[in-house]
């Protein structure tokens, strides 16, 4: 899979003609994301709500915790205005879906066991940290006059778009459906999801990979900083997940695919968010850095490091 997604990045570095349609990249993403709802959410029916609620919360409030970190850095160190700031921001505090699959493959292929109910922990941080790095930009603005009261806080499209986006949609309906069914209603499906999810995960990487390099490019006009801090915040972050991740008892595998998450910067629900509540902010920014830097990072170096990191914690 991490092949694919080099040969991808490799294919449109070179200017090559190679892409997939978009609607297979779509059905790709439909597919992948309830495969691991579904399947999460029969491993919560499995352990129970009253072992899951205490790491869910701890991972919501990580997720809270890193776009104020990100926003602070940005402003303080990197001269971003508030807006731009905020807008990269909430990326980096919400989670990549696509990074945090390719880390339970890379488990699975090392024969770690892991907490199954992890894939509630993705849906839980895809939006908070989406809605408060948007607080934090219209609270400066306030600060300067750039909106008025009502304008600051007007919050209907924006939780609209943070908790039903198509990706946070798919992953908590499939949970939802995989908690009520539970394993047994699993067994009917396991041949059509656990069959083809190597194969569709290989493809749909290669088209990240292609897209990423499209993607590098962007960085041009933002300098050094954002391309340092495209790899240097995931580090942060991923020391956070991985404290937190020890601190509330999770397994080997468990504190690897926390610290991925945390590490994790999302591509999908929140430059979707970003282009309703903040679209002063440029668009090559803040995907430049998600997509062009940190998530090739993640796939090609990340997350074999975050287990090595782990491993030295658990021995």
């Amino acid at each position: 899979m991490i092949l694919f997604f080099a040969f991808g990045l490799l294919a449109s570095w070179a200017r090559t003609d190679l892409e997939v349609p978009e609607a297979m990249s779509t059905a790709m993403a439909i597919f992948l994301l309830a495969a691991i709802g579904l399947k999460g959410g029969s491993e919560v029916a499995v352990a129970g709500l009253d072992q899951v609620w205490p790491v869910a919360l701890a991972a919501i409030c990580l997720g809270a915790v890193i776009p104020i970190i990100a926003f602070v850095v940005l402003t303080k160190v990197g001269r971003l205005d508030v807006i731009n700031a905020a807008a990269v921001a909430g990326h980096y505090g919400s989670v990549s879906a696509v990074t945090f699959i390719t880390g339970m493959s890379f488990l699975n292929q090392m024969g770690v066991p892991f907490e199954g109910y992890m894939v509630a922990l993705l849906a839980m941080m895809e939006s908070p940290a989406i809605i408060i790095a948007i607080v934090l930009a219209r609270l400066a603005q306030a600060r300067v006059g750039g909106v008025t009261a009502r304008e600051k806080f007007s919050s209907g499209k924006l939780l609209r778009e943070a908790f039903l986006g198509k990706s946070v949609l798919l992953l908590t309906g499939g949970l939802v459906i995989g908690y009520i069914t539970g394993p047994k209603g699993m067994e009917q499906v396991v041949p059509f999801f656990d069959g083809m999810f190597r194969g569709i995960l290989t493809l749909f990487m290669l088209d990240m990979g292609l897209l990423a390099g499209r993607r590098l490019a962007d960085l041009k006009s933002a300098g050094l900083f954002l391309g340092a801090f495209g790899v240097l915040m995931p580090l942060v972050n991923a020391a956070l997940g991985l404290m937190l991740g020890a601190a509330v008892g999770l397994s080997l595998g468990g504190v690897t695919l926390l610290t991925i998450l945390a590490a994790s910067s999302s591509y999908i629900a929140a430059p979707a968010a970003m282009r309703m509540a903040l679209p002063a902010a440029n668009p090559s920014l803040y995907l430049g850095a998600s997509l062009g830097i940190t998530f090739p990072f993640n796939i090609m170096v990340g997350i074999p490091l975050y287990y090595y990191l782990a491993t030295l914690i658990y021995g």
